[in-house]
C-alpha cells in the first residue's frame, strides 16, 4: 500500500503480489480523495503496511487495476517489498517471543 499524504488531493495504491501466481506485483486498488481515504482505512484496520512515496504513487494510479506493474517500477516497488517483508518479520518476532 502507498499513499500521498496531502489531505484535499490524497491519493492511494494498493499492490498484491504472489510469486506462486504472479510474473509482477498488480495494482488492486487506487483512488484520489474519499476514495483514497477508504483505500488506506480498509489497509489499517486489516493490518495492511503502508508505505509513502509520492512520486511512486503517482505513477502506480495511472495504471487500470488488476494490471501489472510495468518493468520500470520494478526497482522502487522492490523497495515496497522489501519494506513489508521486514515489518511482516518484526511482527512474527514480537509475537513469538510473547508466547
Amino acid at each position: 500500500m502507498s499513499e500521498n499524504a496531502s489531505s484535499k488531493n490524497k491519493k492511494a495504491v494498493a499492490l498484491r503480489y504472489d510469486s506462486s501466481k504472479d510474473t509482477a506485483p498488480k495494482v488492486v486498488a487506487s483512488g484520489k480523495g474519499l476514495l483514497a481515504e477508504k483505500i488506506l482505512e480498509i489497509a489499517r484496520r486489516e493490518n495492511i503496511p503502508i508505505y509513502n512515496d509520492p512520486q511512486l504513487v503517482e505513477a502506480l494510479i495511472q495504471l487500470e487495476v488488476n494490471v501489472e506493474i510495468p518493468p520500470e517500477l520494478y526497482k522502487a516497488v522492490a523497495e515496497i517489498l522489501a519494506f513489508i517483508y521486514a515489518v511482516d518479520a518484526a511482527c512474527d518476532s514480537n509475537n513469538n517471543s510473547m508466547e
